[in-house]
């Protein structure tokens, strides 16, 4: 039992709980490494602190001379939380978060030295930016790039090393990062849904995307994850035969949380309490060794930020705890894999959240508004919130009995739909005032009431509504929320000023008042997004076969689906708001068609490898230890050996067999390989490795894991199933 199995297990079994001590409340940590609003009132003078709030709150720029104020205080406050370096904290193309770290310290001569950090170096820095993900966009000898302060996210301590939160983007101009087209999406929703909420509350001024995200993921020991080559280079098992106990007693459900897992939890929640990511709900989830971690919503650029960052601190904690982060949405097969859901809703600066219905039939009608524009929004846009949440990752989840199918519908409930039903029958023109009063008090006024204990979720919808938020329920474990956030955000945007633009048009043009306006425009909304709206079971053939009626898109690969971020429709969308231009739209799908390519060739080579290099080997060593035992069989028994040599010569030629499909999967995996690598067009060659190199996985893992159930356990050099998901 020398192998590195082994090993890995003796050190797992050795492990203790790290002891966690929290010796003052958690609302007593909560921002303190922050330099929040709370912290700028300490530190920076009147001037100051109302020009960080007002870019906060407007957008408005702040001028070098504040600038300088701001950054002397910033590290001022800084450097008395133990701070010594500072770094731009951004988000470029590559799916993690980036920073270069440089020290307040400066010489200034005579053999002296001083802490130094003004506002150039606050507002801006340069990046590289040819050797980040840019589609083309820059050339190594076009390499300038800046990274620029984003105020409305605060500045934070990680370490030693303040971090300020900025965009990154070319010296032409153009996003190279996730952030910028967020907060250009967010920008749009807000003046747009500020403007229709004006409907209803002219005191309304703006309104805030808001952003609650799920986190979930697995935790094994670090000891066996190193003995695993599978999940060092891809991320995820890429073979292994199931457990005989998996996740099918439902007994790990929100069961008692291990030991080690529970000081786990309480170091991580104590590092987001001091980063102020307002983490509030943890527990274990379906799979064995998976758990989840949610905070109360935010703002959705900041939400973005926390969970960016969360990810990087879930990692730095683990290693404290001898710990690995599996957040790939599928770790093991034959196990649930994990999601993101991404609570969003729309909130006004008068406190209002617009997808939660109120007390009055004026406020529900406000809810009803923003509800079905949201349908529409997704109905005509369903292909593009697919491309939002496609990776090679997440192909792995989608659709397989614990994640939402990729066919995008919507869920809203049997009480809503009847709610919608009766608009839908809602007189075209003008209502009586009749109509209006059995309207508003039949059908509208009674929206809280039917919602009250409307507990029904539908957990193979991907997008649905929840009671107060929609739910888009298909976002991947890895992925970066600003994805789909900007998406949602984007087509909410168009969504709400197309209808502003049909009810005035009725209000000028029709002399309708603006309830009758208001009602007749819905009801036609109503109609034309019903093909998204899906109340069954999104996992069955039926509803494929329904969906396929229905027009909607069933886009199962990643390749598939980005072809959707490239239509005409969705370059129109974002030029039309602001968010992205066609350059940067189509280098972001380069990004992500090669990063596709990258992923799944990667897996094919460690497949191959361990394929080749650790399973073959190890089978052949124990195929000969059987031919030795036939051998002094035959000596024992002569020519009836055959009889009791049975069950091994059967073993034997198992093993030969296997071995064989083993090689020829492999070889044949490796010219496919070649063939797409061959190809000139980076959409051509995701396809390739999709359709051509991809569909050898689950052979070459059929034969390896069929080997493992026949090779002695002692001499099986992975660790298994049983062990990375049963040991604690």
């Amino acid at each position: 039992m020398s192998t590195l199995r082994f090993h890995a297990l003796r050190e797992t079994l050795n492990r203790k709980p790290v002891i966690i001590e929290e010796k003052v409340r958690r609302s007593e940590l909560f921002g303190q490494h922050v330099f929040n609003e709370n912290t700028m009132r300490q530190y920076l003078t009147k001037e100051a602190y109302n020009s960080v709030m007002d870019a906060i709150d407007n957008g408005s720029k702040i001028n070098r001379s504040i600038a300088n104020q701001i950054s002397a205080s910033m590290k001022d406050w800084a450097i008395s939380k133990g701070a010594t370096h500072y770094t731009h904290w951004f988000q470029p193309l590559t799916g993690a978060t980036a920073e270069k770290h440089d020290a307040f310290f400066e010489t200034i001569g005579g053999g002296n030295a001083i802490e130094k950090f003004g506002g150039g170096e606050l507002v801006q820095q340069e990046p590289d930016a040819s050797s980040f993900p840019n589609g083309g966009i820059r050339n190594t000898f076009e390499a300038r790039g800046y990274t620029a302060w984003d105020p409305t996210s605060p500045a934070f301590i990680l370490g030693t090393t303040l971090c300020i939160p900025t965009v990154f983007v070319a010296y032409t101009g153009e996003a190279l990062d996730y952030k910028t087209p967020l907060l250009r999406a967010l920008q749009s929703v807000d003046q747009a849904a500020t403007a229709v909420a004006k409907y209803f509350d002219k005191n309304v001024t703006k309104v805030n995307a808001t952003l609650g995200w799920e986190q979930e993921y697995f935790l094994i020991d670090s000891a066996l994850a190193k003995s695993r080559p599978d999940i060092i280079q891809a991320g995820r098992t890429l073979l292994g035969h199931a457990a005989a106990k998996g996740q099918q007693l439902d007994d790990h459900y929100f069961g008692s949380i291990p030991s080690r897992v529970i000081s786990y939890m309480r170091d991580l929640e104590t590092q987001c309490m001091l980063l102020g990511i307002p983490v509030k709900t943890r527990h274990n989830e379906v799979a064995p060794n998976q758990f989840e971690l949610a905070p109360i919503f935010e703002e959705a650029n900041l939400a973005v930020d926390h969970n960016s960052l969360l990810m990087d601190v879930m990692e730095r904690v683990a290693d404290r705890h001898n710990f690995k982060v599996l957040l790939h949405e599928k770790p093991f097969a034959g196990v649930n894999g994990s999601g993101k859901h991404n609570n969003w809703s729309l909130s006004t600066n008068t406190g209002v959240n617009l997808l939660s219905p109120g007390k009055t039939p004026m406020r529900n009608l406000e809810f009803l508004t923003f509800f079905i524009n949201t349908i529409k929004a997704v109905n005509d846009n369903e292909e593009l919130l697919r491309a939002a949440i496609a990776s090679a990752s997440n192909d792995h989840r989608l659709g397989a009995n614990e994640a939402p199918p990729a066919i995008v519908s919507v869920f809203i409930g049997s009480q809503l739909t009847e709610v919608l039903d009766a608009l839908e029958n809602v007189t075209k023109g003008k209502i009586s005032p009749k109509e209006m009063t059995d309207l508003k008090l039949n059908v509208v006024g009674k929206i809280p009431e039917i919602l009250l204990d409307n507990t029904d979720r539908n957990r193979t919808s991907p997008f649905a509504f929840t009671g107060n938020k929609f739910e888009f329920r298909a976002v991947g474990s890895t992925a970066n929320c600003a994805n789909p956030m900007t998406v949602l955000n984007a087509i909410m945007a168009k969504q709400l000023q197309e209808f502003k633009i049909e009810v005035d048009q009725l209000i000028k043009e029709k002399g309708m008042k603006k309830d009758d306006a208001i009602f007749n425009v819905l009801r036609e909304y109503i109609k034309a997004s019903k093909n998204i709206r899906f109340e069954g079971n999104g996992y069955g053939e039926e509803w494929e076969k329904e969906a396929k009626k229905r027009g909607l898109s069933n886009n199962k690969t990643t390749p598939e689906a980005l072809k959707a971020k490239v239509s005409k429709k969705a370059i129109d969308l974002y030029e039309s708001l602001g968010i992205m231009n066609k350059v940067e739209v189509e280098a972001r799908h380069e990004i992500e068609i090669e990063e596709y390519t990258m992923r799944i060739q990667i897996e094919s080579r460690t497949l191959g490898d361990i394929a080749r290099n650790h399973i073959v080997p190890t089978a052949i060593k124990y195929q000969n230890i059987l031919i030795e035992n036939v051998r002094g069989l035959k000596e024992i028994y002569g020519n009836n050996f055959q009889k009791v040599a049975k069950e091994q010569l059967i073993i034997i030629e198992s093993i030969s067999s296997h071995i064989e499909k083993i090689n020829k999967g492999v070889s044949d995996m490796i010219e496919a390989r070649k063939k797409a690598n061959k190809l000139n067009s980076i959409e051509k060659k995701a396809f390739s490795y999709c359709d051509k190199v991809k569909p050898y996985f689950e052979d070459i893992r059929y034969h390896c894991d069929k080997l493992e159930l026949l090779v002695d356990d002692e001499l099986w050099p992975l660790t298994k199933y049983r062990e990375l998901l049963f040991t604690r």
